[in-house]
């Protein structure tokens, strides 16, 4: 059996239960303090479209307000599909471009992040690929590392010359949205949601306190593989179900191109981690040995990312949390 199938089954979870829950958590957040009703933004993905998804059956549509905040890396096929999601739900989608703002503090300037404009193809096969060359490991992996290659220059300056100025650009404007949907609730009276999952939690693919790490992130409970379920059991438009996850920051990067492994994999590493399971009930089921080793070191690595202030997610689909059904 191939990781796919058996990472969906492994992590199946109760479809009816995990949205009662969420539910739950959906009345409790919001009233009585934000008349407002509730704000995020609308990616285009599969993790915020299976949340706007839940929100409006749940709430209503006039409980939820999305906005897309585009900057010149984005994708315009994220914001045709933003689109196309706020339409499915009958919201109407805000869109508020940031390049002016972000080009004005400066995220563009280094050469770079001007040759992350050009195409997919450098991206990904020269600036990621050539790190990967040097150093060893992806550049997400470097990033989570502190400090980073302190007895290795080599390493260091290649990270300094390149990675570096991406990673800050990419965590600034993860801030920066963050601080523009802050601003949009305020003035709505509104509380902000996140649609950051629990994979991304395990792993720290997200930026601190940016536009992944909301406090009420109703589906940091859940696995990638789960948020998927969930998509199907809420008959998300296939397009945004099926799609390639990505974090829309450079051209040709998609989620699973910077963690250096598929999500079904990923999830099935996690969850031994948090069971207590051993490398060798994962080799049997397909995974090798440098794969585990890899999603345990990130997940050890990330740990300085996740605030143990936030609050307990409503739905979890951890081994413990009483929704699988496997």
């Amino acid at each position: 059996m191939t990781a796919k199938p058996f990472a969906a089954a492994v992590l199946k979870i109760d479809e009816s239960r995990t949205v009662e829950q969420i539910a739950a958590n959906l009345h409790r957040i919001r009233e009585p303090e934000y008349a407002g009703g509730l704000l995020m933004g609308l990616s285009g993905g599969i993790d915020s479209g299976v949340l706007a998804t839940l929100v409006v059956r749940l709430l209503g549509k006039e409980a939820l307000h999305v906005c897309f905040l585009p900057d010149r890396s984005s994708n315009k096929n994220s914001q045709r599909k933003a689109r196309l999601m706020a339409e499915w739900l009958g919201l109407e989608l805000e869109v508020e471009e940031i390049t002016q703002v972000l080009r004005e503090r400066g995220l563009y300037s280094p050469l770079i992040m001007r040759l992350t404009g050009l195409s997919r193809f450098l991206n990904r096969h020269v600036i990621h690929g050539t790190h990967r060359l040097v150093s060893g490991e992806t550049p997400f992996m470097t990033t989570l590392r502190q400090p980073k290659f302190e007895d290795e220059p080599v390493k260091r300056f290649f990270y300094n010359l390149t990675v570096r100025k991406v990673e800050t650009a990419s965590n600034e404007r993860g801030i920066y949205r963050r601080e523009v949907l802050q601003k949009k609730a305020r003035d709505r009276n509104a509380l902000v949601i996140g649609a950051g999952n629990r994979s991304e939690v395990m792993t720290g693919w997200f930026t601190k306190d940016g536009v992944d790490d909301f406090p009420h992130s109703p589906l940091a409970g859940l696995y990638k593989t789960q948020v998927r379920q969930l998509a199907r059991h809420l008959d998300l438009p296939c397009e945004i179900a099926d799609a390639q996850p990505s974090p829309d920051l450079m051209h040709g990067m998609t989620d699973e191109v910077g963690l250096g492994l598929d999500y079904d994999r990923i999830d099935l590493v996690l969850d031994a981690i948090e069971r207590g399971r051993s490398d060798e009930h994962l080799l049997a089921e397909g995974l090798t040995q440098p794969e585990i080793d890899t999603v345990r070191e990130m997940n050890r690595l990330s740990e300085w990312k996740r605030n143990p202030d936030h609050p307990v997610p409503p739905a979890d689909g951890g081994g413990h949390g009483g929704l699988r059904v496997n």
